[in-house]
């Protein structure tokens, strides 16, 4: 029984070795890189200046000289745009009211509650992830969407990223539990 299997193997090594190997196939060397010729290139003079002739540059164009600063009588003009044709004043944008306060759009419901930071870089809450929420606390509010499920402990609503948790605490660095208000949307 041996010899037989010997046999096999041998037949589908060769018929592997005929079909892997390239050479067998009928596939070329390949070849030489070969020159390009001489009439693919143009000749290009380049005229000696006198080393004495001083070297005049124009000054800036209006677009190069505007690079930096703007100022509210400044126009805009583009590279290559004659100045003459450039519109004379810049448009003036109809904008709201800012003497108003802003306001909020109404939260669907509020959780008021113990807080507490981690380094993970997300805000948990027992939420749905994606749920916008509004976190305010001594120090001030934040925006956040929720990203992480948690906190594990019942008495906490929220775990904050380190760096949001100190924002809106308003208390030394040591602390580690704040009393907060979070505004769900």
């Amino acid at each position: 029984m041996r010899p037989r299997w010997l046999v096999v193997g041998s037949v589908l090594s060769a018929a592997l070795a005929l079909v892997a190997l390239p050479g067998l196939a009928g596939s070329r060397v390949p070849s030489a890189a070969e020159p390009v010729p001489a009439g693919a290139f143009q000749p290009y003079l380049v005229p000696a200046s006198d080393a004495r002739t001083a070297l005049s540059m124009a000054g800036l164009d209006l677009a190069a000289r505007s690079v930096g600063r703007v100022a509210p009588a400044d126009m805009f003009v583009e590279p290559g745009v004659d100045a003459k044709v450039a519109p004379e004043a810049r448009a003036v944008v109809d904008q709201p009211d800012g003497s108003r306060q802003s306001e909020r759009k109404p939260e669907k419901y509020k959780l008021t509650g113990k807080a507490t930071f981690y380094d993970n870089g997300t805000t948990a809450m027992r939420l749905p992830r994606g749920t916008v929420i509004i976190v305010c606390a001594k120090g001030g509010c934040l925006e956040r969407v929720v990203t992480d499920y948690g906190p594990q402990k019942p008495e906490r609503i929220i775990d904050m990223y380190r760096p949001d948790f100190f924002k809106i605490c308003g208390c030394p660095s040591w602390s580690g539990v704040i009393d907060v208000t979070v505004y769900v949307y």
